[in-house]
């Protein structure tokens, strides 16, 4: 990575605050344009896939694009050994910014639409069939995004990651947020995307186990772990590294 410290955190705080503006503000359009919840969960995962691919496209030169801290924990880890790889220290700012990002962006679309800025959401989503779909989403966007790397299709990211969030709206129990910083900032908002703070937890550690597996999925596809540049992105979810 080239740019300096701050403009990256820049960049992935803007990225991630506008990702969840994008989630949170096409959920409360959903909600007040049909009452059909398949439509509903439609229009909120067409406009996430459109919104992701655009903001990795613009960030992703500049931080990586991210977006969320799987990713970055991810990142680390496989290029740790490496001398250009992302340090412990960039970790630890850029999931604060990620994080400060989310919350930002839940709060602005709850302002586009003239809600409660800040309100808890009352959506619970406890329950241990949800946890597993974060695990196979967050795994599978780890997957995708270092895999990608490592077989030097990373250019392919905004595009691959984006259809992957888009699919995984669907193929997951959980709607796939598979991102800790989108998660705890859909949990600002009681709308249709909504997270209630009591499940915001549990959901985390799931994205934690499922970047682990991931992780380990890469290595059984493709082979011992290499160095890797900073270059894959996300997003809720979450290529040159990449809810909802």
């Amino acid at each position: 990575m080239t740019a300096p410290l701050g403009r990256r955190l820049a960049a992935e705080a803007v990225g991630t605050g506008l990702l969840v503006a994008v989630v949170v503000g096409s959920g409360i359009q959903a909600t007040e344009l049909s009452r059909d919840v398949g439509v509903q969960l439609l229009a909120d995962s067409v406009a996430t896939v459109f919104g992701l691919g655009v903001l990795i496209t613009v960030l992703g030169p500049v931080s990586g694009a991210h977006f969320n801290p799987a990713v970055t924990l991810a990142a680390w880890f496989t290029g740790r050994h490496k001398s250009d790889g992302l340090a412990l220290r960039d970790v630890a700012a850029y999931v604060p910014a990620q994080i400060a990002g989310a919350i930002g962006g839940a709060i602005l679309a709850d302002a586009m639409f003239a809600k409660p800025l800040v309100e808890w959401s009352t959506h619970d989503r406890s329950a241990s069939h949800l946890w597993l779909g974060e695990v196979v989403a967050t795994a599978g966007l780890i997957l995708l995004i270092f895999g990608l790397d490592r077989i030097g299709n990373a250019s392919f990211a905004p595009v691959a990651v984006a259809s992957y969030i888009g699919a995984a709206y669907w193929f997951t129990s959980s709607t796939s947020f598979a991102n800790p910083a989108v998660t705890i900032g859909r949990a600002f908002t009681d709308t249709f995307a909504g997270i209630a703070p009591t499940s915001v937890a549990p959901f985390i550690a799931a994205q934690l186990a499922g970047t682990a597996l991931g992780l380990g999925a890469v290595i059984a596809v493709y082979g011992r772990l290499a160095p890797t540049t900073d270059k894959a992105v996300v997003p809720h979810g979450e290529p040159e590294l990449a809810s909802s």
